[in-house]
């Protein structure tokens, strides 16, 4: 069942346009990541679903209700900012129970001391929830920062949001750790079955995270789909580009085969014909004696594999990968052909 719906939403300043007729739906349970560079729109589109920015076309609908004329407060969405904005003069059990007496105070259910012992119940079994166990008289200016994200989290499950929303969750955090609360929150999200729509700039915190993924480019949805269709069959140059893919160029396709730069490379049965563009995935640059003759530029270390630059005796350098018993050094020569099940064919425009 479809929970959020957006229906030709567009809002402009003045002359520009920043998010352009978007139509998106999130079902109940879901979680989607909206991907995209800055100034493409996402974190805008989120704040048109809380009700902090006023469309200039269109609709949002929550549960099928039009949200025109529906305060922010009474939305029954949860927000949750790059930066915590946590509550510096409060303690995290402060900080946490904040939503809990908003809801209080729309509903008229948050006084008296029946009301504050089920908050501190309330909070107690969210900091146990989000991994921070008995940190309800702590300061939060003591927490470090992955401390604090969990504090916002919690914070924001705290009244049962419907819908959470999520801006940039991750964006203030070394790799490291963002890499493992995104493993953390997809698992949290599917206990509690919660709705998530959720903004960022990093692929890859977006497809651990996400069931379906929106890629924006200046305030359209670009390509939207769960992320093994987008990594697997990217839409346009743009939405390749994005996701990190580098050897991209004009071809003309003809015969299971496209005319390129770096010469005929083989496509996939049933690629689309004529003037196109064709993406080579690194994995589907083989090396060897024979083919396209290249010189390694460099080696770049990757953990599980190396990544190579190559330049090759005829157009654009090229990304490859290998193994790392036996991966070559730079300055020296190597063969290149292509695997055609590691190449996917573009639209041109």
């Amino acid at each position: 069942m479809t929970l959020l719906e957006l229906a030709g939403v567009s809002v402009r300043f003045g002359e520009r346009t920043v998010v352009d007729s978007v139509d998106l739906e999130v079902a109940e349970h879901e979680i989607v990541c909206v991907l995209g560079p800055s100034g493409s729109g996402k974190s805008t589109l989120l704040r048109v679903v809380a009700g902090l920015q006023p469309v200039s076309a269109g609709r949002v609908l929550l549960g099928g209700a039009d949200q025109a004329r529906v305060p922010v407060h009474r939305r029954g969405v949860g927000l949750m900012f790059q930066d915590h904005q946590l509550f510096p003069h409060r303690d995290v059990a402060g900080n946490v129970a904040f939503g809990l007496r908003m809801r209080g105070s729309a509903d008229g259910s948050g006084r008296g001391a029946r009301a504050r012992a089920a908050h501190a119940a309330r909070v107690a079994e969210l900091l146990e929830l989000v991994g921070l166990p008995g940190a309800q008289r702590r300061s939060v200016s003591s927490l470090s920062g992955g401390e604090q994200q969990r504090v916002a989290l919690a914070r924001a499950l705290a009244p049962s949001p419907r819908l959470l929303m999520l801006d940039e969750p991750l964006g203030q955090l070394d790799r490291g750790l963002r890499e493992r609360l995104v493993v953390e929150l997809r698992e949290l999200f599917s206990r509690l079955g919660t709705t998530v729509l959720a903004v960022t700039h990093d692929q890859g915190e977006a497809f651990a995270l996400a069931d379906r993924v929106v890629v924006m480019r200046e305030g359209r949805i670009a390509q939207a789909g769960t992320p093994l269709e987008v990594w697997q069959r990217p839409a346009s140059v743009f939405v390749a580009r994005f996701l990190g893919f580098q050897n991209v160029a004009p071809a003309t396709v003809s015969g299971g085969a496209a005319a390129t730069a770096w010469g005929k490379v083989p496509v996939p049965d049933g690629s689309p014909e004529g003037d196109q563009q064709v993406l080579i995935r690194p994995a589907g640059v083989l090396l060897g004696t024979d083919g396209l003759p290249c010189e390694v530029l460099s080696r770049t270390f990757r953990g599980t594999h190396v990544a190579l630059l190559l330049r090759p005796a005829q157009g654009p350098p090229l990304e490859a990968e290998c193994d790392l018993a036996g991966a070559p050094s730079p300055g020296d020569r190597v063969g290149v052909t292509f695997a055609p099940s590691q190449v996917v064919v573009l639209p041109s425009a």
